[in-house]
């Protein structure tokens, strides 16, 4: 009943994408000829290649080595403002309804962009996308761990002063080994003076102290990955037998969790689906979402995590639409804009296939 096709037209809500980890492998191949950037190769299928094995070692740094492609040629604002439509015109085919796509402005300045040039070149992009395609969006500004603190404290100026133009929130980002959110704290707080929205990487490639940080220390209002908070759940065997006060600090104020089920193998915050915590914490009621991280990285699309979801886990329909809404209640836009998306796209969405494949009306959904 759960074609692929079924699946991909289920009205999807996507909260944790990069946009310099989704460009299509053409566009990097074009833009690089543009610019004279020399590139690892210049064939369309060895290039994506090259992406997707550089992203299956299981190691987190080596995983973030192909941005360092993706970003080279995203220097000038006609590359940033193609990227961001061509993304928007990418998740509409993939059913995706709202996306907040995340960048770190810092890393498109080397041809000598200034910081708001770069966010507007990528907003510009980002609303021809939405005018053609219908697909709504947020966007979140990220500071990178491995920045000097004064750095990141730029960036949470920058994503204030576009928070009505686009800018919904502001990230933490990058390899968590060495670099603790704690570092960041003056950023943190002046987006948490300016009543923001905070997401922050965390427990992905460090224990769950990092995910206490980054509650605790710098007001995280959703976190990013977060498959460490497994240390945090005590078991009997595969059964959950009790849960530790972060996990149920997170559970209790319904913290939401940005998982990202495949890029999670790549960079080794998981072994194998089976070991992941997703189920775990689906059926503990925490309040989980499904994302792709990284679209061209880890060769993923958001009809590819809920395909995931529903064969190593068994999710079914009512499951699916509940991921949907969870992600849009956790989503960074007001509350106003929220429910409009849940009741005019997401519910009318599902009622239609649910119709269409002869499924029982929707029961009460209860969602986490």
């Amino acid at each position: 009943m759960l074609s692929r096709d079924v699946i991909r037209r289920m009205p999807k809500v996507l909260l944790h994408d990069h946009l310099d980890g989704g460009l299509r492998p053409r566009t990097v191949i074009e833009l690089a000829q543009a610019y004279g950037i020399e590139l690892p190769m210049t064939e369309e299928k060895a290039l994506e290649k090259w992406f997707h094995e550089g992203a299956m070692v299981g190691n987190l740094a080596k995983y973030l080595e192909g941005f360092g492609v993706t970003c080279s040629v995203m220097q000038h604002p006609e590359a940033l403002t193609r990227v961001a439509e061509e993304m928007i015109e990418d998740v509409a085919a993939d059913g995706v309804a709202y996306i907040e796509t995340r960048f770190s402005p810092l890393f498109h300045t080397q041809a000598g962009l200034k910081y708001d040039e770069v966010v507007e070149a990528v907003l510009r992009g980002l609303e021809r996308g939405r005018e053609r395609h219908g697909v709504r969006y947020g966007v979140i500004i990220c500071a990178m761990r491995s920045m000097d603190p004064m750095t990141s404290l730029e960036m949470a100026e920058l994503a204030l002063a576009y928070r009505d133009r686009g800018v919904v929130g502001f990230d933490l980002a990058g390899d968590e080994m060495g670099h603790p959110p704690k570092e960041h704290l003056d950023a943190f707080h002046l987006i948490q003076r300016g009543n923001f929205n905070i997401t922050i990487h965390a427990g992905e490639a460090f224990g769950k102290e990092s995910i206490w940080q980054a509650v605790q220390y710098c007001g995280a209002h959703r976190i990013g990955h977060g498959t460490r908070l497994k240390e945090d759940l005590m078991f009997e065997g595969r059964r959950v037998a009790g849960i530790g006060s972060l996990a149920g600090y997170i559970l209790d104020r319904r913290i939401p969790i940005e998982i990202c089920l495949t890029s999670n193998l790549h960079t080794g915050a998981a072994n194998t689906y089976a070991e992941h915590p997703f189920r775990y914490f689906f059926d503990k009621h925490f309040r989980v979402t499904l994302n792709t991280d990284n679209r061209l990285m880890s060769d993923v699309t958001m009809t590819g995590e809920y395909e995931v979801a529903a064969r190593e886990y068994g999710l079914g329909f009512e499951d699916l639409e509940k991921l949907a809404i969870n992600g849009m209640k956790s989503s960074f836009l007001p509350y106003n804009q929220r429910i409009a998306v849940i009741y005019d796209v997401l519910k009318p969405g599902y009622a239609r296939l649910r119709a269409e494949l002869g499924l029982p009306r929707e029961s009460a959904i209860a969602t986490h």
